[in-house]
């Protein structure tokens, strides 16, 4: 069967860009071997996002004596969260369906696509053909080789979304966004929670300043950390995992009721038959694309995390505008410098866009730096949530912002203004002369911009 366009996998960048392509009257064969709506609807976002939310409403109502609110004893009902979850999955999915079903010449292909030569597709009994073939089967957890892990019923972001009875102790491998995310999540329903990471500081790739305030923040709340750490073993005892660690202070043991593994992810490549179609891959699999997100094989994309590069829902989405734009509008689109905003779903939040001082300073700018805590800031004081700062990276040559980190409450809302300005290209100076709204957060721009220096 000939199409005009075979997509595989129905992510953030697949479902749409299958959909529109539709609506232009192409033929499309779409290739899902699971549910619609790719790891965002269905393991990530949408769910993670949706128990965040009520592990946040069982801390505020624990805390309100905080606030001069009584309130009685407070009880997590771990199964009625899931099924609230489900519920909104469940929408999510549905909805994916429906987009589907209302566009004839879009053909829905059950089943895992393999490829049998660079333009030839097998899904089951059916050898699909197409000149135009887009990659988007995302990614997994990526799972250690530790002695006796295999032994354990380790747990992964997907899997313990799954648990209906709160862990006694949930052990975290992985001090990175998806462990600290559940891990504060969990220790807000009531468990207690430890999480073990090699690196020296959580978050490896952020700012020390910020990792050290958002360990500050969760500490707070009774999350353990053990950093530069190493676990060498695995075991189950007695109905407890015992993990066997090394540090530079010697060798000791951590047991648990529960072990979450979140040491990164792997992408979907290995089981696609790439290589009958010859599609080059780096060493750790993920698929090599250039900046218009086209592969070494003419006639083939790859979008979304099984290209690598950051793995989040928005840029699966712009990898869509992208090769859209690009294939179909006749625009000039890449990827290439492309300004990335993002957010840990903390609490505080940590929300991100461009380049920290660490990979500025790596690149050889110089540079001007703004700090405040967010102590300072108004309306985080009439809230009570004080916890965090705002950081601004600033080119030294023409005050050009180059990245910014804000820690504090809705920091994913705020630092996308800050992010508008990096699309705009505008100096950072523009919004030290701006009116903002008092009382509001976003007022923090106005000390943040007065504190911006040169620094060596």
């Amino acid at each position: 069967m000939k199409y005009d366009a075979i997509v595989i996998g129905s992510g953030q960048a697949g479902n749409p860009l299958s959909q529109q392509l539709a609506d232009l009257g192409w033929t499309v064969a779409l290739i899902e071997k699971s549910h619609l709506g790719g790891a965002c609807i269905n393991t990530g976002c949408t769910p993670t996002k949706t128990m965040v939310h009520r592990a946040q409403v069982a801390h505020y109502v624990r805390q309100a004596e905080r606030w001069g609110v009584r309130s009685g004893p407070v009880g997590v009902d771990l199964e009625r969260i899931v099924l609230q979850k489900d519920k909104i999955v469940g929408s999510f999915r549905s909805g994916q369906q429906r987009q589907v079903d209302r566009r004839p010449s879009l053909r829905l292909f059950r089943g895992e696509a393999r490829f049998v030569s660079p333009h030839q597709i097998q899904v089951g009994e059916h050898l699909l053909e197409s000149e135009k073939i887009f990659i988007d089967t995302g990614s997994r957890p990526f799972i250690p080789d530790i002695p006796g892990l295999a032994t354990v019923d380790y747990l992964t972001n997907e899997s313990i979304m799954e648990l209906t009875r709160l862990p006694v102790h949930l052990i975290i491998l992985g001090g990175g966004y998806i462990g600290l995310e559940f891990g504060q999540m969990f220790r807000r329903f009531g468990s207690r929670v430890t999480v073990i990471d090699s690196s020296k500081q959580i978050l490896a790739r952020e700012d020390p300043e910020v990792a050290v305030e958002l360990q500050k923040a969760l500490a707070a709340e009774g999350v353990d950390f053990l950093l530069d750490t190493r676990t060498t073993a695995v075991e189950k005892n007695n109905g407890s995992i015992i993990l066997a660690v090394e540090a530079s202070r010697g060798q000791s043991t951590v047991t648990g009721s529960n072990l979450l593994v979140a040491v990164g992810r792997q992408p979907n490549s290995d089981d696609l038959g790439i290589e009958k179609a010859g599609i080059e891959t780096d060493r750790k699999g993920f698929i090599k694309v250039n900046g218009r997100l086209e592969t070494n094989v003419a006639g083939i994309w790859a979008l979304g995390d099984v290209k690598g590069g950051p793995a989040f829902t928005h840029i699966s989405y712009n990898d869509f505008q992208i090769v859209y734009g690009n294939l179909v509008e006749g625009r000039a689109l890449s990827i290439d410098n492309r300004s990335v905003p993002y957010c840990v779903f903390t609490d505080p939040q940590l929300g991100r866009v461009g380049m920290t001082e660490s990979e500025a300073r790596a690149k050889g700018y110089s540079l001007k730096v703004g700090h405040i805590a967010m102590a300072g800031v108004a309306r985080a004081l009439e809230r009570d949530e004080t916890a965090g700062l705002m950081k601004i990276v600033v080119d030294g040559a023409n005050d050009h912002i180059l990245g910014a980190s804000i820690l504090s409450t809705e920091a994913g809302e705020l630092v996308q203004i800050l992010g508008t300005l990096m699309l705009a290209n505008q100096p950072y100076t523009l919004l030290k002369g701006a009116v903002y709204i008092h009382p509001t957060l976003a007022e923090g721009f106005f000390s943040l911009m007065e504190d911006v220096k040169a620094v060596e």
